[in-house]
């Protein structure tokens, strides 16, 4: 089919705007907002994962553009992630890709991964609690490599943002058979009363007589994380250059980072949550260890609290619900990682050593204050009582419950480094869940390095060429890399964990 030409979409990030406008579905205080999570469908009441989306706040669809937003009065600048030098795209760049069918029969794909081993297959993580494999040849194998579907919390057909969510291959995977996935399940006993779910990170072993099977016996516990609310539990990992496992985790849930199980930090009452703590929980934060170090893991001795002032397993914080994350493949190796907003502003950061991302004393590069989350203060802190700023992100865009906003939930990708889209080299891809939840309208983005570091990123949304109308058309529920570097964006017909209309596609050129 031949797809109309849309108009691009060029949104150049406002690092120094401190007005906020727009970022997840305007909901209550205490109702979590429904760009919630990345992985399954729509937002969770507060009572997690309880209660069908909330659909009263305004949709828009998205606007032809947005531009860089003026300076607020009494606005502070934060310093941006460290960058590399800009690379050029080796072709002009071409806004537009199509979409091979990888495999289809899927409830809700959130994740994909490779095993380093040569085999060439792919691991498809299904939230619904299974792993599946799709041969080097394109065959999705019916059964699967991993089912836990019987360790897991029983999941919210109409929308949850629990299940199973990440799947990470040991880097000596070929040699040692082991892999790592992250996953909800049950309340563990000695929990807080009355808290929802507890986060499992797990090691399992590939099964000695099948490569396409794990031993479900294998399972050992490396990290339990108690959860005092269904949404926001980040979920992506993935080992880093240096060989050490790094973990997602979300604020705890419900909305503004307060509530049961939310700490108040600093700055006032209400303002700093679970996000800016990072004494006396994990959550809100990226965490890194070390699974060959010790037994169930080491912390690193380079962890920017190993020594002491805080949980020796954070790496980085200020993330309200950093559903998906990626390490660059070549250069600087740079973490991405996409934090799904409240009510009005989606981010992505470059995420380093002992930063702190701002969360819940920002959203994006706004002032936020979770007494008035639609109403953004003038001014805020641009450090936190140490003195350490807060790190303002390099992309963000307005929710879709904003007049012109493009999305409910930004989805992580990664930077293209594969061969079939030479226009795409060195461009970060990523996108949107979708700008409504009856319908999946789900969106990809592409972002360009700016020349120098204190400028904003630019992206522009993609045009799907075999596409009649150039969308997507169906949720997006996360992104999958090969050996080869190529992407992949994982789908859904529907906004939650059911049914069978869930689909991998490759991004290839367009006819």
């Amino acid at each position: 089919m031949v797809a109309r030409r849309l108009k691009l979409q060029l949104g150049l990030v406002a690092l120094t705007a401190l007005i906020a406008v727009g970022c997840a579905p305007l909901a209550t205080d205490d109702t979590p907002a429904p760009a919630d999570t990345a992985p399954p469908t729509a937002p969770a009441s507060s009572t997690p994962s309880e209660t069908a989306p909330d659909t009263t706040a305004t949709e828009a669809s998205p606007p032809t553009a947005t531009s860089t937003q003026p300076p607020t009065e009494g606005a502070t600048a934060t310093p941006s992630a460290e960058r590399a030098t800009p690379e050029p795209t080796q072709a002009p760049f071409e806004p537009i890709l199509g979409l091979e069918l990888a495999a289809e029969g899927l409830t809700a794909p959130v994740d994909m991964g490779t095993a380093g081993d040569g085999s060439g297959r792919l691991f498809i993580v299904d939230q619904i609690g299974v792993i599946r494999v799709l041969t080097a040849e394109g065959e999705l194998l019916d059964e699967p490599f991993l089912d836990i579907r019987d360790r897991m919390v029983r999941l919210n057909p109409g929308y949850d943002e629990r299940g199973l969510l990440g799947l990470a291959f040991h880097p000596d995977y070929e040699t040692n058979g082991l892999f790592y996935v992250y996953y909800s399940a049950p309340l563990r006993a000695g929990a807080p009363s009355g808290w929802n779910h507890t986060s499992h990170l797990s090691s399992f072993a590939v099964s000695g007589e099948n490569e396409n099977r794990a031993d479900a016996a294998s399972e050992q516990v490396l990290l339990q994380v108690d959860q005092p609310q269904g949404n926001h539990n980040g979920g992506e990992i993935a080992f880093g250059p240096e060989g050490y496992l790094y973990v997602a985790l979300g604020d705890g849930g419900a909305a503004n980072d307060v509530g049961t199980g939310h700490v108040e930090d600093w700055y006032e009452a209400n303002q700093g949550g679970n996000g800016q703590d990072v004494e006396e929980n994990l959550l809100g934060s990226i965490l890194r260890i070390d699974v060959d170090g010790a037994h169930p893991y080491a912390v690193p001795q380079e962890n920017p609290f190993a020594d002491n002032g805080g949980q020796g397993e954070i790496w980085a914080y200020g993330f309200r619900n950093p559903y998906r994350f990626s390490f660059d493949a070549e250069g600087d190796r740079e973490l991405f990682v996409a934090d799904v907003g409240q009510n009005l502003w989606e981010e992505v950061s470059i995420a380093t050593e002992g930063g702190n991302y701002g969360w819940n004393v920002r959203e994006g590069t706004h002032c936020f204050s979770s007494a008035t989350p639609n109403q953004p203060p003038v001014t805020c802190p641009d450090a936190d009582p140490d003195g350490k700023p807060l790190i303002d992100p390099i992309i963000e865009y307005q929710n879709a419950n904003v007049p012109g906003g493009l999305g409910l939930s930004v989805i992580g990708g990664y930077v293209y480094r594969g061969q079939a889209l030479p226009s795409f080299q060195g461009w970060y891809v990523f996108g949107d869940w979708s700008s409504s939840f009856n319908t999946g309208d789900g969106a990809l983005f592409a972002a360009a390095r700016p020349a120098t570091e204190d400028e904003p990123w630019s992206f522009r949304e993609l045009e799907i060429a075999t596409s009649e109308d150039g969308r997507l058309g169906a949720f997006v529920l996360g992104f999958g890399q090969d050996v080869e570097h190529e992407l992949y964006v994982l789908t859904s017909g529907v906004a939650g964990p059911q049914g069978s209309t869930g689909k991998v596609w490759k991004l290839a050129p367009a006819d």
